[in-house]
């Protein structure tokens, strides 16, 4: 059967007990059903309807032309996707991570964000930067998708489609070895992947050192006894999700190196949900528990949305580097060493 198995069963008559007692989720629905969830009378917010359509090509735009499988194979390709500089690692753990510093570097000179959001307006469509704004204004770094291991393509670019359209901008793949281990890629993603952070790690170690550096704490999705229903989870609290290969499920590193194991209460016959549908309902209902508790789910400082709406500006075409260069070479008024693409 292919199926994650990284979630456990839960007997019938507990979860609908709980789901009777708890408020929250009294006009949920199985299954889950287009990411579109009514919780009481709170209205969906609105990022619901547009952070998925930054994906999506606009006229006149240059769409990338990185693939799930060519950044995945390849790590300089996600590298290059990162144009604003990144923060070293934090030596201590930190309250909440936010990846970018207020510097693009052009060649031998260096910008602000607010030089290149200046630099780059002027090239985009009035509709089109209204699109972008509403997606960054609804980004967060404060839950976190690690996907580990997993042997198919189409599941991951489906789990990065539903990071994005959920408002999730921090990835990572954890793959133990450089071989080409994916299958076919099937095109799902719907270049989702130009607009996220992914990171690659070749460990789990490596990874959730890192994370809980970040300030994270590390859920690992599992099947099993000990672990914590998703919706008795506080997600308002730095959350790095991990979930684990279609057929094995989180590997035994993983679990052992994990704060917590959590899973997806089923009240079906089947015992699992696809791993790419189990990661779009971990993280939809991570950030409406967020909307719940906070109010919102987007969390970013003033200067940190202008940032990654600068950073945001630079992925809209494969030019946008040659444009602020240009304009780096306009505001200087002296010569630049070439700038990179």
């Amino acid at each position: 059967m292919c199926a994650c198995k990284t979630l456990a069963r839960y007997p019938l008559s507990s979860v609908m007990a709980r789901i009777t007692r708890t408020k929250r989720f009294r006009s949920l629905a199985f299954p889950f059903q287009g990411f579109h969830l009514r919780w009481n009378n709170t209205p969906s917010p609105p990022y619901f309807s547009h952070s998925a359509a930054a994906a999506a090509p606009a006229v006149g735009d240059e769409s990338s032309d990185d693939t799930v499988e060519e950044l995945l194979t390849k790590g300089d390709s996600i590298r290059g996707l990162m144009k604003m500089e990144r923060r070293s690692e934090p030596e201590e753990a930190r309250g909440r991570w936010f990846p970018y510093l207020d510097l693009c570097r052009v060649g031998s000179a260096s910008l602000t964000s607010r030089e290149v959001i200046k630099a780059l307006e002027p090239y985009i469509l009035d509709a089109r930067k209204e699109r972008i704004k509403r997606v960054v204004n609804n980004r967060s770094y404060s839950v976190s998708l690690v996907v580990e291991g997993l042997a198919d393509f189409g599941n991951v670019s489906a789990a990065f489609r539903s990071a994005d359209a959920l408002g999730i901008q921090s990835v990572h793949v954890i793959s133990s070895d450089n071989r080409k281990r994916y299958k076919d890629n099937r095109h799902v993603s719907m270049g989702a992947e130009k607009w996220l952070d992914i990171e690659l790690w070749k460990s789990p170690k490596e990874c959730f050192q890192a994370l809980r550096m970040r300030g994270y704490r590390i859920a690992a999705t599992h099947l099993g006894d000990d672990t914590v229903s998703i919706y008795d989870l506080d997600w308002s609290l730095p959350t790095a999700v991990v979930i684990g290969n279609e057929h094995m499920g989180i590997s035994h590193e993983a679990l052992q190196l994990a704060d917590l194991r959590c899973c997806i209460p089923m009240i079906g016959m089947v015992d699992s949900f696809n791993v790419s549908v189990a990661a779009g309902i971990l993280i939809h209902h991570a950030v409406h528990d967020r909307f719940s508790r906070l109010g919102y789910h987007c969390d970013l400082a003033t200067e940190e949305l202008q940032v990654l709406l600068a950073e945001f500006y630079l992925r809209h075409r494969d030019s946008s580097m040659t444009i602020v260069h240009e304009y780096a070479k306009r505001k200087l008024g002296n010569c630049l060493t070439e700038v990179p693409h």
